[in-house]
């Protein structure tokens, strides 16, 4: 029997979009899997049946290397692929495969806006670095796997706030050209006929007030009261979710929710875009197409670097109540 230690430091999201891979190698295998990330994120694995052990660190991987070494690994399948992965690599010294990350033709796209990356989803092209041991798609989509006291915790929060059916509204994302500002927010509150749950981390809390205060009794504000696992318990069971381009538009999909995504500075053509399995949830993307100065960054800034943010002020939010 094989032991694979695959290799994802970070985010929310990306992280999510292993779960296929990890899936694929267990099943298709039978290989001994587990998995190296940091500290912040290994509660999003710890409850994988397709993972035998997690590992992380908190700064440096040197932290876990002895331990690593210790395990004798087969095979390293090394999914984010930058200077600490290849550390990881050197002093493990087994057969690795290492994803490639495109990052010349990213650089492209954003600077001159040349598009030369292929139209293959991440989650593809995360598989294809693991091809050489066999693996084929099995279609079955993204994993992710709640903690059964997380989601009873987040289904008594659901039947004291939100009695029948609701929509997820995600509010947060780690940039800020990724979210949508928080007056258009409130305007698309105000514009959706059904209960509203805003998700969001603590920083934004108070903007969920005002947005719920203005926007009406329907919305509910749960930003910054859920835990990580208690927000994607109620994207589970929300009849559909509005997210920007987040973990938590990821963590939908591998849900099966039907997913309107709100795109900022950032692009589908990344790749990175709601993954389904054959035969899933149809998903709408909503951009505005055709400016010049988007995608400005492959992940996103502090604010617009040209004052204007037009790619989430001009998105077409009238449309969205057709769509649901």
């Amino acid at each position: 029997m094989m032991k694979i230690l695959v290799l994802r430091f970070s985010s929310i999201g990306d992280i999510v979009l292993t779960s296929p891979v990890v899936r694929c190698i267990k099943m298709q295998t039978g290989a001994t899997v587990h998995f190296l990330t940091r500290d912040p994120f290994r509660n999003l694995l710890s409850h994988n049946p397709y993972i035998d052990r997690v590992f992380s660190f908190q700064h440096k991987v040197k932290e876990v290397l002895p331990a690593l070494k210790a395990e004798q690994y087969d095979l390293v399948i090394d999914l984010h692929h930058n200077l600490r992965s290849l550390a990881v690599k050197r002093a493990l010294s087994c057969p690795a495969y290492s994803f490639r990350k495109l990052n010349l033709q990213k650089w492209l796209l954003v600077r001159t806006g040349l598009n030369l990356l292929p139209e293959v989803h991440i989650v593809d092209r995360y598989l294809a670095t693991a091809a050489p041991l066999g693996l084929v798609n099995d279609g079955l989509g993204l994993d992710y796997f709640l903690p059964p006291d997380e989601e009873q915790q987040a289904m008594a929060y659901i039947h004291r706030h939100l009695p029948g059916p609701y929509i997820a509204l995600v509010t947060g994302a780690a940039h800020a050209t990724k979210r949508l500002p928080e007056s258009r927010l409130t305007e698309l509150c105000q514009r959706l006929p059904e209960p509203v749950v805003l998700l969001g981390g603590p920083e934004e809390t108070e903007q969920g007030k005002r947005i719920a205060a203005a926007a009406g009794p329907h919305v509910v504000n749960a930003c910054g009261q859920l835990s990580l696992h208690q927000s994607a318990a109620l994207v589970k069971h929300a009849r559909l979710v509005i997210t920007p381009d987040t973990g938590l538009m990821h963590i939908a999909a591998a849900f099966g929710k039907k997913i309107i995504s709100l795109w900022g500075n950032t692009v589908p053509e990344f790749g990175m875009y709601p993954y389904s399995p054959k035969g899933g949830k149809q998903n709408v993307i909503l951009e505005v197409k055709g400016l010049s100065c988007r995608p400005c960054s492959k992940i996103g800034f502090s604010q617009c670097p040209r004052g204007h943010f037009r790619c989430m002020q001009d998105l077409p939010l009238s449309r969205i109540p057709e769509l649901i």
